[in-house]
């Protein structure tokens, strides 16, 4: 199929791209930005998305923009995009979510939970697939919590992080089915909290440095002490945290050197 990507440069982008070309796929990568061998359109404003969408049989949209405008590009441009995939005839998008988004009280979260109902009212056949969190945001959430020295987390606070590369390798499998006008979940392999984390994240970078134990207030901590990211996924990825750590900094779970 022709297949197009939206947000094919970000993180599931990266990876995404070059699974679905591995499975035998004609990827269209789009971007705000013209580049070499890809299509340039903006979600936000609507140019460039006609010609984005004609001739292809599918989308995977992964585009998203936290922060001021992610209600004008996630929500509206969603709308735009489906708007023109419709006139196209594309007959599957595929529309890339986050696990917890109805559990877990985040303004991000709740215009994702918009976002999706834009793409279940838009007449385009779809499937939506919500995914737990990536093992590098977690890796990135350590790195900004310890940059005062001691490694602070709430060591409640429980994940199920899953490998982009799995969730890439998923998205191929789902669009060599029928749409299928539903919801579903993909999780990690392993349910850890951040205290099982925080030890092995720190060995594998080879610091000594403490960890500081601290509960943190309010509702959103409570959710995602109670389990909210984690899900109830029918399917599972492969790779553990441990993999990641190897994969990012050549060890796991090595004494600190």
């Amino acid at each position: 199929m022709t297949v197009l990507v939206t947000g094919a440069s970000g993180t599931l982008g990266t990876a995404g791209v070059p699974a679905l070309t591995a499975v035998g796929h004609q990827v269209r990568p789009m971007s705000r930005r013209a580049r070499p061998g890809w299509v340039a359109a903006d979600l936000a404003g609507g140019d460039g998305l006609d010609d984005a969408v004609r001739g292809a049989d599918a989308i995977v949209h992964l585009a998203s923009a936290p922060g001021r405008r992610q209600r004008e590009t996630d929500v509206e441009g969603t709308r735009r995009l489906l708007v023109a995939a419709a006139a196209a005839g594309v007959r599957h998008v595929l529309y890339v979510s986050i696990v917890g988004i109805d559990r877990v009280p985040l303004g991000y979260y709740r215009t994702k939970l918009a976002t999706e109902a834009v793409v279940r009212d838009s007449g385009v056949p779809f499937t939506i697939l919500r995914a737990t969190q990536f093992p590098s945001l977690v890796d990135t959430f350590f790195t900004v919590s310890s940059r005062l020295g001691p490694l602070i987390v709430d060591p409640g606070f429980r994940v199920r992080p899953v490998h982009v590369q799995d969730v890439a390798e998923r998205i191929g499998d789902l669009l060599g089915e029928p749409a299928t006008g539903q919801t579903v979940e993909l999780a990690g392999p392993q349910v850890l909290t951040f205290g099982e984390m925080a030890h092995p994240w720190l060995a594998a970078r080879g610091s000594r440095r403490p960890v500081w134990p601290v509960r943190l207030p309010g509702g959103l901590a409570r959710a995602v002490r109670e389990g909210g990211l984690v899900g109830t996924a029918g399917f599972t990825g492969t790779r553990t945290w441990d993999d990641y750590l190897v994969e990012r900094y050549g060890n796991s779970g090595c004494e600190p050197v």
